[in-house]
C-alpha cells in the first residue's frame, strides 16, 4: 500500500515537472497533479484499450505513430475533465505525453526492485 502511495506522489511530480517543462501545460498545485495522476491512471485503464483496440489496423499501417497521437488526445482529455489542468494546444499536449511517458517508464523501473 505504501509502494502505491509512493508511485503516486512520484507521478503527480513528474506531472509538475512536464507542467514546467513543456510550455502550454499549466497545473495549479500539488492536490491538482495528484488528482491528475488518478484520472490519467483511469483513462488508461479503461478508455485507452478500446481506442487501442480499435485503431489497431491504422496502428499497424503506421508503424505505431497513432498510439502517440491516442496519448496526446488522452492526456488532452485528462485537461478537459481536471479543473486546475489546462493544457493549451495538441503540439503541448504531444510533447507532454512524451515526456510524461518516458519517466513514468523510470518510475516503473523503480518498482521492480
Amino acid at each position: 500500500m505504501l509502494n502505491l502511495f509512493l508511485k503516486w506522489i512520484a507521478f503527480a511530480l513528474v506531472i509538475i515537472f512536464v507542467s514546467w517543462l513543456i510550455p502550454g501545460i499549466e497545473v495549479t498545485s500539488f492536490l491538482t497533479a495528484m488528482l491528475v495522476a488518478v484520472v490519467i491512471a483511469l483513462i488508461n485503464t479503461f478508455v485507452k484499450p478500446i481506442l487501442k483496440f480499435i485503431t489497431l489496423p491504422i496502428n499497424l499501417l503506421s508503424l505505431g505513430l497513432i498510439s502517440l497521437i491516442i496519448n496526446a488526445l488522452l492526456f488532452m482529455l485528462a485537461g478537459f475533465i481536471v479543473p486546475g489542468f489546462s493544457i493549451e494546444g495538441f503540439w503541448s499536449a504531444f510533447f507532454g505525453s512524451i515526456v510524461l511517458s518516458i519517466l513514468s517508464i523510470g518510475i516503473s523501473l523503480f518498482d521492480k526492485n
